[in-house]
């Protein structure tokens, strides 16, 4: 395996799994991404074909300037947008533009100068930003027509436009509509219609990112009164809110939940905060009757409402962030070994030297049988060259911390040597039994593949449980990175795809054990 050979086949997957999700994405908005990537697919393909030495450094820089890049933009421009952080968002989403300016993004700097001005108190600039785009023709004229009604907290005017312009196929396509008319519904006292709305568009919500996803569960958990929930969401997936923002809508649950006196009070304190927007939206809270949950939801609306709190849940224990910040320590302490290994590979030879690796405990299953079984266990450590070092690090990184934060330091170790050495000892069996060339191995990729198969073991486990649909997209997600691992294992030349199967195989065996 080489840089180029690896190139081309992360250019490839990445842009045959863009234009998929596209096609099957519910947004109109993302018709650009399949021209880019189509684009870079094809140049790739053809240097391929005609140089194929050239394909990966072209391929992989044209998917790097203008796809990779774009989406890091733009998941940067909406972080900033959660922040707050308007002038960072505007500055930002100028790169996106230059690199991508398809989809509507053209139009977003402007859109973000109105927000901008809106937080600052020039409300009246703001305005005449967003009347300048306002339509009810296309997505970014509804964006800005709503994002008008926000600003002055008409709520009622929002839900009656709202109806009167739009269609459900529009609103399950444009996620910001559909997330502000929750609200609207919210704000106005229509519990059980926000609740309503929320099943009726469960499944375009989950297609959208995570920020959006979940600001709209806090709309729904605050004005249901769930005050405990919304604190948890703002520990945990929406930590990167503004305190502003958090107080708002926790004083919103607190009021939702009856306490009315308490919430007017803590509302007060509110009206002082620098963000004119908040200020507005306060003022306009404090004016309105006192306004509670419904003590008792039907059963259907309280069954949804569980069904949220218990997919935050699996959320918080999943991606591990949290303002108590966790450290997956063993996942380094693990990381840390592998480099020096590396490192003592260097110093004695080479780490691309076989002679070097041998002595260091690379696995030949000949050396196994005949007694030194260390090598089991010493293999996973070694790697041959820099690529194969990185790579599987990368993943280690990745899937260690998960599983280390859900199963614990103890049973994490447990399993990541468990695998390691078992899918080490699957090699030397069926070398031995003739069913694998495999006669030396080195690489930690069993134990990684072996986290991939806890972690599937965990999702499948919390899945049928709850059927949550976390859970779901979760575990969707892991089988299909098995499923490329094993096509990229089969294709790809000096890659042992029994180590990686036979790990992720006992790693799911484990994982269903303990």
């Amino acid at each position: 395996m080489d840089i180029n050979r690896l190139l081309i086949w992360t250019v490839s997957v990445s842009c045959i799994l863009q234009i998929i999700y596209a096609i099957r994405s519910s947004k109109r908005l993302i018709t650009g991404w399949v021209v880019v990537s189509g684009f870079v697919l094809a140049v790739t393909g053809a240097l391929y074909y005609f140089t194929p030495t050239m394909a990966g450094l072209v391929g992989g820089s044209l998917w790097l300037i203008l796809i990779v890049t774009p989406i890091i933009a733009l998941g940067n421009v909406n972080r900033f947008l959660a922040q707050q952080k308007f002038k960072q968002a505007r500055k930002l989403s100028i790169l996106a533009r230059l690199l991508h300016p398809l989809d509507g993004i053209k139009e977003q700097p402007e859109l973000i100068k109105g927000l901008e001005l809106a937080q600052k108190g020039f409300i009246d600039e703001a305005i005449v930003i967003f009347q300048r785009y306002q339509s009810s023709t296309t997505p970014i004229g509804r964006s800005a027509a709503i994002t008008l009604y926000q600003i002055n907290s008409r709520w009622l005017e929002l839900v009656l436009w709202i109806h009167q312009n739009t269609t459900p196929e529009i609103l399950a396509k444009e996620s910001y509509l559909l997330v502000m008319y929750l609200r609207s519904l919210g704000e106005i006292g229509d519990v059980n219609g926000m609740l309503q709305v929320w099943q009726q568009y469960k499944s375009s919500i989950e297609k959208t990112d995570l920020l959006t996803r979940n600001l709209a569960k806090l709309y729904i958990l605050a004005f249901c009164g769930e005050k405990e929930q919304v604190a948890n969401l703002f520990k945990n997936s929406l930590l990167i809110y503004p305190q502003t923002i958090k107080n708002f809508w926790l004083v919103t649950a607190e009021e939702a939940s009856g306490n009315y006196e308490t919430a007017r009070e803590l509302f007060s304190n509110l009206i002082h905060c620098e963000d004119v927007r908040i200020r507005t939206a306060v003022e306009w809270r404090l004016s309105q009757p006192y306004t509670t949950a419904p003590l008792t939801l039907p059963p259907l609306d309280k069954d949804v409402l569980e069904q949220i709190i218990t997919e935050i849940k699996q959320e918080a224990r999943y991606t591990g962030k949290s303002e108590i910040k966790r450290q997956p320590k063993a996942t380094f302490l693990i990381i840390g070994l592998n480099l020096l290994a590396f490192a003592l590979s260097i110093r004695f030879g080479g780490s691309t030297n076989l002679y070097t690796l041998y002595n260091l405990g690379a696995l030949v299953p000949q050396q196994v049988l005949a007694g030194e079984w260390w090598r089991l266990l010493t293999a996973t450590f070694l790697h041959f060259g820099w690529l194969h070092l990185t790579m599987n690090m990368v993943g280690l990184y990745y899937f260690g911390r998960v599983v280390e934060f859900i199963l614990g330091v103890q049973r994490y170790l447990f399993v990541y040597l468990t695998t390691g050495v078992g899918a080490m000892l699957t090699v030397t069996l069926m070398y031995i039994l003739g069913y694998s060339p495999e006669n030396f191995v080195v690489g930690a990729s069993g134990s990684v593949m072996g986290l991939v198969g806890v972690s599937v073991a965990i999702f499948l486990r919390d899945w049928l449980k709850n059927r949550g649909s976390i859970a779901s997209k979760k575990l969707q997600s892991f089988l299909l990175i098995i499923v490329l691992q094993t096509v990229f294992d089969l294709t790809t030349p000096q890659i042992s795809f029994v180590n990686h199967i036979s790990g992720t195989i006992i790693g799911f065996l484990l994982g269903m054990i303990i």
